[in-house]
Order: C-alpha cells, then sequence, then structure tokens
C-alpha cells in the first residue's frame, strides 16, 4: 500500500513541478511598457547601430519607438485597414459629412 502512494505521490510531484515551472517560464519576455525612458534611448541606439543601415540615425529610430509605443496605448481596431487605402477612407468620411470624419492629421488627432 505505501509503494502504491508513493508512486502516486511522486507522479502528482512531478505534474505540479512541471506546472510550476511553466508557469514561472512561460511569461518571463519584456513588454514594452516595462522599458522606461531612459532604456528607450538606449535602445534606439542599440537598435540604430545593430541594423548596420547608413540612413538609420538613433534619434530616427526613437521617434519610432516612441510612436510604437503610443500605437500600443490605442485602443484595438475594430477591422484591420489596409494603410494604402486608408487615407481614401478619410476622404470618403470627410465627404459625406460624418460628423467622426478625422479632421487634420490623424497622428496629432489621436494622440
Amino acid at each position: 500500500m505505501s509503494t502504491d502512494f508513493n508512486w502516486w505521490l511522486l507522479i502528482v510531484g512531478v505534474v505540479v513541478g512541471g506546472a510550476l515551472t511553466w508557469l514561472v517560464l512561460a511569461d518571463s519576455r519584456r513588454h514594452d511598457e516595462e522599458v522606461g525612458e531612459e532604456e528607450l534611448t538606449a535602445e534606439a541606439g542599440w537598435i540604430a547601430r545593430t541594423l548596420n543601415a547608413p540612413a538609420l540615425d538613433s534619434g530616427a529610430v526613437e521617434r519610432v519607438l516612441r510612436s510604437h509605443r503610443r500605437y500600443l496605448g490605442f485602443p484595438p481596431p475594430d477591422t484591420m485597414v489596409d494603410p494604402s487605402q486608408l487615407r481614401a477612407l478619410e476622404h470618403e468620411k470627410a465627404a459625406t459629412g460624418d460628423p467622426e470624419a478625422p479632421t487634420g492629421d490623424p497622428e496629432t488627432a489621436a494622440g
């Protein structure tokens, strides 16, 4: 009887240990909101050096990262729109007199 209980205890222990290990390691990557303002500049410089593209400077990369962070703060879109069709969609909404039509630059209106 005791050996059966020991095997059962061993199996339960392995399963629980595996589940706890998975929980600890499952989400160990860093998230965008964890990167502070000071680290953003360093990250931009690292990306500019790593990509090895002469047209990229750390200032341009930093602006892209800040835009990406602002984008992540927006609510998820209801539908995905092809970026090439977005400008035509904005003009169509403005022409129909839609009160929710965007006015001015969409980037400044959004944030």
